[in-house]
């Protein structure tokens, strides 16, 4: 049982470590910000510059919504640039839109193509600054949502030509600050101040999520009949599994197993009255990023009613990520479901009010006498959008809470279940999805509005992004495990599980929630999901033997799929279908090619490229493609940005944004038919930075169905540590390899 000082360590810990990332992000930025040049920022994806306002509206929350493109005018491909900004993720970037800086800082060039000196302060004294969240991202627009105070006197005064700068965030820190001081009151008594009013009930889940006391004995599930018959036997655990835990349940989900499948029956199973389910129970279900949530949501939509007059009731909080892409998410979402509401019609007057006046001091529309206010007349306008905001919101608030209270099922990421739209509001059971992508701190968020959790995540695949980590810390991180001693005669076998442990303070932010769990209470804590649906069983075989025990087996529908069984694939001969299309594994090896890397940037900070392996990596799309491969049905994908940028500036030319280029990070839940990796690293000094993170790894050759291929030197990736060099050796005895000099 944890002791109260051992729950004091937990939680001041937690605060240190997420000090020490706050700090980190905010010297990053500004750093970033004050030393590198615009085309720098560019390169980094940490700035979008040359963009014009397309449009400024008012979103849930009367959030001013800020839409800005690249004018064909000034670019000649309205498409962005690679770029880091995401939208809504914990709860969204946080950007700043400021006037445009032009590449020598001095001077930019107007339509006409005559360069005009760079804008005088006494010019420029109109324009400012808005900071906001990344509200909405496509590939031609930006979405920044200004969150305007009533109580602010700013005039949204935007400059013609802008950029979008990415800023540290610190309203999510605040959030995770305010859950950490919540649950020390929750469950250290003597935290609590005199004057505290609020009730710290300390619940079972709490208790048991804190080692304080250990897990009930399991429900009664009688009679389970599951919905979707074709759930395998390890899916079909997984699902019994967590109705019969009374707190907490894992839910353990390697690549292409069927996660969100499986996630989908549990669901179906809690909020149906069933006789293994005699009440039905409220979800919220929440994310570390949006497209964990979105692909959730998509998937309720899609089953069919239980009963042809009742639709599922289930509302988004926050914007979906693919919402142009389904109307059916766009219908779910809280903004819309408020907006149709028999309440909305009052806030709708007012908001069209709202955007009217907006309209006006934006320039998009004329004033009451014909012309634009100035002076005082602005600043009466001023003064009546502050006051219309205030209304709105007012209304508003009446509606989402109709809306909610009316929702069985609740969407929403980590962080944006703390809004002030479920204040007040629980739930019967919180299911966290990518719980092993989100700090322990963000899950206490949603945590404490339900009775049970279900997590669901895979701790083999891509931990949190922590930037704090120093060197030190992270050769401590990756140093190898002693192995156990030998059993003693005569000592009880039992002493070979592994061992449980009790509530210690995280080394680091990467120990997840669903790590500590496992470690806290050992292995009966979840279930595994073990036959995956993707990969060819070449493809599986590596990350099946060494991270999973070899447990993960493929299904016998993609076993022994290859790019030939696609449709439109041909090649001239036998031998090049063999070559091309009939080979799951590619392995081409640069060692003694003197493809040497190239670092982009200043010191540590700096990314690196290889334009060498660029070359291959080109040569091989080509000859996919050429062979009736769909750009769309590829992914390119590498460990550094500047590699990003270099393979798309060879690339996308060609091939359009149909064919998928990212960093490792970002394809993390994703799948191609064909993927090709490069692994960049290639040097002297033998040094391989990020690919010595062996799930970093995990997560790269994963994500191919029929088509696995690699690109990289063999003589520096070998020295990246046992990992790397059992891959290695695997790939010389299974793939296809090839010499990667000079056709």
């Amino acid at each position: 049982m944890a002791t109260e000082g051992q729950l004091s360590a937990f939680i001041e810990r937690h605060r240190v470590l997420l000090a020490k990332e706050r700090d980190a992000e905010i010297e990053r930025s500004s750093l970033l910000l004050s030393n590198c040049g615009p085309k720098l920022l560019e390169q980094k994806g940490l700035a979008l510059g040359g963009l014009g306002v397309v449009g400024v509206n008012i979103g849930l929350g009367g959030k001013t919504l800020v839409e800005l493109e690249r004018p064909a005018a000034y670019h000649s491909t309205v498409i962005f640039p690679p770029h880091t900004f995401r939208q809504g993720f914990m709860p969204g970037d946080l950007a700043r839109i400021e006037e445009n800086i032009s590449l020598n800082g001095l001077a930019k060039k107007n339509t006409k193509g005559k360069k005009t000196a760079a804008p005088s302060s006494a010019e420029s004294k109109n324009v400012q600054a808005a900071e906001g969240v990344v509200y909405k991202v496509s590939d031609t627009r930006i979405v920044i949502a200004v969150d305007s105070s009533e109580n602010s006197s700013d005039m949204l005064e935007l400059p013609e030509r802008c950029r979008v700068l990415k800023l540290a965030n610190s309203v999510t820190y605040d959030r995770m600050d305010k859950t950490l001081n919540t649950l020390e009151k929750a469950v250290i008594p003597s935290s609590r101040q005199a004057n505290d009013k609020a009730q710290y009930e300390l619940s079972q889940l709490t208790r048991v999520l804190l080692g304080i006391t250990p897990p009930s004995p399991k429900l009664s599930v009688p009679d389970l009949q599951f919905f979707d018959d074709s759930l395998n036997p390890s899916q079909k655990e997984a699902v019994k599994f967590a109705l019969e835990s009374a707190e907490v349940a894992c839910i353990h989900g390697p690549p292409g197993t069927g996660k969100t499948h499986t996630l989908i029956e549990i669901i179906r199973q809690l909020t149906t009255v069933t006789p293994a389910n005699p009440n039905a129970n409220r979800i919220l279900i929440c994310g570390a990023s949006n497209l964990s949530v979105d692909n959730i949501l998509e998937r309720l939509l899609a089953l069919p009613a239980a009963d042809k007059n009742a639709k599922l009731s289930v509302t988004r909080i926050g914007h979906p990520a693919r919402v142009m892409a389904h109307e059916g998410v766009l219908e779910a979402t809280l903004e819309v479901k408020a907006g149709r509401s028999d309440q909305a019609a009052l806030a709708k007057d007012v908001k069209s009010e709202l955007e009217a006046a907006l309209d006006v001091l934006s320039g998009k529309k004329k004033g009451a006498k014909g012309k634009a206010p100035r002076g005082l007349e602005r600043k009466k306008m001023w003064e009546d959008v502050k006051a219309l905001r205030k209304e709105y919101r007012q209304r508003e608030g009446g509606v989402v809470k109709t809306v909610l209270g009316d929702s069985q099922i609740v969407l929403a990421t980590c962080h944006s279940a703390g809004g002030r739209q479920l204040h007040n509001h629980t739930f019967d059971v919180v299911l966290i999805d990518e719980a092993t992508q989100a700090l322990e701190a963000v899950c206490w968020i949603p945590i404490f509005k339900a009775k049970k959790l279900i997590l669901a995540g895979d701790p083999l695949q891509l931990p949190p992004t922590i930037l704090s980590l120093n060197k030190h810390e992270k050769k401590e991180k990756t140093a190898p495990i002693a192995k156990s001693q030998p059993q003693k005669q005569g000592q009880n076998k039992k002493s070979n599980s592994p061992k449980k442990s009790g509530l210690r303070p995280p080394r680091t932010l990467e120990v997840t929630l669903f790590d500590r769990l496992e470690k806290m209470y050992g292995p009966g804590i979840k279930r595994m999901l073990n036959v995956q649906y993707r990969m060819h069983a070449q493809i599986c075989q590596f990350p099946s033997k060494t991270l999973y025990s070899s447990r993960l087996k493929s299904h016998e529908s993609v076993a022994s799929h290859l790019l030939h069984d696609l449709p439109g694939t041909k090649t001239d001969s036998e031998e090049e279908q063999k070559e091309l299309l009939g080979t799951p594994v590619v392995f081409f090896d640069t060692a003694g090619c003197e493809y040497y890397e190239r670092l982009e940037g200043d010191g540590d900070d700096g990314s690196r490229c290889n334009e060498n392996e660029g070359t291959v990596v080109k040569q091989w799309t080509r000859k996919l493609v050429d062979a009736g491969i769909l750009p769309s049905q590829i992914a390119i994908i590498t460990p550094y940005q500047a590699q990003v940028t270099l393979l798309t500036s060879l690339l996308r030319p060609t091939y359009g944004s149909d064919l998928e280029i990212g960093t490792v990070d970002g394809m993390q839940g994703r799948e191609k038919e064909a993927v090709i990796i490069s692994l960049v690293r290639s040097n002297e000094k033998r040094e391989v930075g990020f690919l010595k993170e062996k799930r970093r790894l995990n997560v790269a050759m994963t994500r191919a169905r029929r088509h696995l291929c690699v690109v990289g030197d063999s003589s520096t990736v070998v020295h990246g540590g046992s990992y790397l060099k059992k891959w290695l050796v695997w790939l010389e005895a299974n793939a296809d390899v090839r010499y990667a000099g000079p056709e």
